[in-house]
């Protein structure tokens, strides 16, 4: 069912919500009653693709991911055929991580939201999908006006030359925008692969930061073996997603080192490097990634798991990974100014057997440079601020969580004015009970 449309409905972008629940769709209806858009509802992916093959230009929809006869991956897959150009997010539950995966990748998938969401964000994220969503409609009917113009401007050759400039200069804005929308949208995917590392990290409250640190020393240390920017990247995305396949395992596996657990449970445990490739390979580009977090267990002597390879046969990323992981699980027991030298001796015994011996010292140099970094200072003290009192320049001296526990910036981080604002805007939407922890100079 929809709503009866307005006078001004056609001035209006479409929004349409898919959700086998009558009660959240009139919810859903009340929330964006003040907005600028008119609202379809659909109690099926049935009835929603019904919705869109007879409307037309839906600019945003949104679909839950539980429903009984048609699941919001493969409905969100199936609308981007009947219409290519609308925006989709998903509504999942914090559980189905791999479905927020399978939409990104079949169902062109813009981002998705987790339930119970918070109205205020989901409010922002539509109403910012739907700009997108006209922006991207924009440029389309420009690139065509474009190239129908000139076309025509070639008739005319050298007379009409400054015309052909005029023309030129207009497809060139156009390139540039299309660009500048093409490295946003990487932006967000980089940020969603974040997003999950950072929800990994909310099974083990003991492990936060832990992907973000492994991932700045691997990237360094990738960076002084000379691998190319499109491998530094895929050594990121691996080093911050390598522990994604520990999400199927229970709680109490988490508190225990390995060589606590039953037979049993290892045998459990074992697997999770192999679960974290499957969960992304369903993403093509991705599968890279995907070979590196599956090797990041292996030894370089041929005793790690799960497939026993040894020496060159591991992938270069994931040999740095394994030492990166081992440092920063060390660094998380040390203490004093002597826990690096303490934690070098651990790594050299290790040399040919766990760790590869040439990548052992640059490892070990990169992530002395990186601790050392956001090591308190003893110079300083530390004061708490609200957002609002920020300045560029400031030092993290404290990790910064969200209010339910997502890590938004790590110690030692120093402030600028994009990650003031990304710490404004969280502590409106999910507000922490503390401030903002940073170090100044006595």
């Amino acid at each position: 069912m929809s709503e009866s449309p307005s006078l001004s409905s056609l001035e209006k972008g479409k929004v349409l919500f898919v959700d086998d629940e009558e009660n959240i769709l009139r919810s859903l209806q009340r929330l964006f009653m003040d907005e600028e858009v008119e609202v379809f509802t659909a109690s099926s992916g049935a009835k929603g693709l019904e919705i869109l093959a007879r409307e037309g230009e839906v600019g945003v929809i949104v679909s839950d991911q539980r429903m009984p006869e048609m699941a919001g991956v493969d409905f969100l897959a199936k609308s981007k055929a009947i219409s290519p150009q609308s925006i989709r997010i998903l509504l999942t539950g914090y559980a189905d991580v791999n479905a927020a995966i399978d939409a990104i990748n079949r169902g062109g998938t813009f981002r998705y939201l987790n339930k119970p969401w918070n109205d205020e964000e989901l409010v922002q994220t539509v109403m910012g999908a739907m700009k997108m969503y006209r922006l991207l409609t924009e440029n389309k009917r420009l690139a065509a006006v474009v190239k129908k113009q000139n076309a025509e401007l070639q008739k005319w050759n050298t007379e009409l030359e400054s015309i052909v400039q005029e023309q030129t200069m207009e497809l060139q804005k156009s390139y540039d925008s299309v660009r500048a929308i093409n490295s946003k949208l990487r932006v967000n995917f980089k940020n969603t692969i974040i997003a999950f590392s950072g929800l990994i990290e909310l099974r083990d409250p003991r492990m936060r930061a832990h992907s973000r640190n492994v991932a700045e020393v691997s990237v360094n240390v990738a960076k002084q073996l000379g691998m190319e920017s499109e491998q530094r990247e895929m050594v990121m995305v691996a080093a911050l997603l390598h522990d994604i396949g520990k999400i199927g395992i229970p709680d109490i596996m988490l508190a225990r080192e390995a060589e606590q657990m039953n037979f049993t449970e290892r045998e459990e445990y074992l697997q999770h490097s192999i679960r974290g490739q499957a969960a992304i390979d369903r993403i093509e580009e991705l599968r890279e990634a995907g070979l590196i977090i599956r090797a990041h267990h292996e030894s370089y002597d041929g005793n790690g798991f799960p497939d026993e390879l040894k020496k060159t046969d591991i992938p270069l990323g994931a040999r740095i990974i394994a030492l990166a992981d081992y440092i920063d699980k060390k660094m998380r027991k040390a203490s004093g100014a002597s826990g690096f030298d303490f934690i070098r001796k651990e790594v050299e015994l290790q040399r040919g057997t766990l760790f590869d011996p040439k990548i052992i010292p640059v490892a070990l140099e990169q992530a002395e440079a990186f601790y050392k970094k956001i090591r308190p200072k003893t110079d300083h003290i530390e004061i708490e601020l609200l957002p609002a009192a920020l300045e560029d320049g400031m030092e993290l001296s404290r990790d910064v969580f969200s209010g339910t526990g997502l890590l938004l910036l790590t110690k030692g981080t120093a402030l600028a004015k994009s990650s003031i604002m990304l710490l404004k805007r969280y502590y409106e939407l999910d507000p922490p009970n503390q401030g903002v922890y940073v170090c100044v100079k006595e």
